[in-house]
């Protein structure tokens, strides 16, 4: 049975973001931005579901009028994929979805947490993003118009879950062929490396405990939850170099002790809001089939409801 279901008598297109808990999401804001600079009418909010509810939530969309889709964050990334009518090849691969549309063949899953990281990392790195949206389908096909920044580097996760999986994607877009993950209990993998094989990645586990071992990385990216990484904060800074950055998916709080600690070594910190950025605008597209969801205009108009810079600081922050 769904839980604190809201009212469902809304006239016009819509869609929401599911989870537990969701009050804190800020895609509302996001998308709401997004619309606005589209110049559609789509109302988007919340809803508040656990993954039992998974079944009641597919039913929803095929029956109730005007959905677009929705925007799926955790609990529910898993659970909604054994919903889909479709699932998207890279989505499939990963084991989890963060977006669902519904289209007239039924109900589509997609992940543009990949794009998320692709776009938030490659601009802290200085590469410029080039909108390709192309289709609904591809998400967001936003590529460095550069040299891949990440070629011949070993980039670093921290953790070992989904987020992490999409992370690696991403920063494989990124031109990364191995990829150092950290985690706490390296036997604990399986599934990672079985979809980091899948993407053609080397993946080197290696213990948190050991983190200062690693390579010293022209990227990292923590997929821990927040204040998790707080142990590791000043290992992993150890590894920071001027214009190195790090992406922390926990932004909330920010800065958090990771961040911190990686711009007081030198290091660029990327606030986890631009990956929220990026990862929307996918999902703007997925939902529109508009071409020009990751225009210039739509990427600054979520970046300043986000209330960070296109590098992913805070506006007056200057990071590195």
């Amino acid at each position: 049975m769904l839980r604190q279901r809201g009212p469902v008598h809304v006239s016009g297109p819509r869609a929401a973001v599911i989870g537990h808990p969701i009050s804190h999401s800020r895609s509302p804001q996001l998308h709401a931005a997004a619309y606005r600079v589209l110049g559609l009418d789509i109302a988007y909010g919340r809803l508040e579901r656990r993954p039992d509810d998974a079944p009641a939530v597919a039913e929803m969309l095929r029956t109730e009028p005007d959905w677009l889709g929705l925007s799926v964050t955790m609990p529910m990334k898993q659970p909604m994929l054994a919903e889909m009518d479709h699932v998207d090849p890279l989505a499939a691969t990963l084991g989890a979805l963060n977006t669902v549309v519904l289209r007239p063949d039924g109900l589509h899953g997609l992940n543009t947490d990949v794009e998320g990281v692709r776009g938030a990392v490659g601009l802290a790195l200085g590469a410029p993003l080039v909108a390709d949206v192309s289709s609904a389908e591809s998400s967001q096909r936003t590529t460095p118009s550069a040299s891949l920044p990440l070629a011949g580097t070993v980039p670093l996760v921290l953790g070992a879950g989904g987020t992490a999986a999409a992370a690696i994607a991403g920063l494989a877009r990124l031109g990364a062929q191995t990829v150092c993950v950290a985690v706490r209990d390296p036997s604990r993998t399986r599934e990672l490396l079985r979809v980091t094989e899948a993407l053609g990645v080397e993946a080197r586990v290696i213990s948190l405990t050991s983190v200062t071992s690693a390579p010293a990385p022209r990227a990292v990216v923590s997929t821990l939850p927040p204040r998790a990484a707080d142990d590791w904060a000043e290992a992993v800074a150890t590894l920071a170099s001027p214009g190195a950055a790090l992406l922390d998916a926990a932004y909330d709080p920010w800065p958090s002790r990771l961040a911190a600690a990686w711009q007081d070594a030198g290091g660029t910190p990327v606030h986890g809001l631009a990956m929220l950025v990026h990862q929307a605008v996918g999902q703007v597209a997925a939902f529109t089939g508009r071409g020009d969801a990751a225009s210039p205009a739509v990427l600054a108009a979520l970046y300043d409801a986000a209330g960070i810079t296109p590098q992913g600081s805070l506006p007056g922050i200057v990071a590195g």
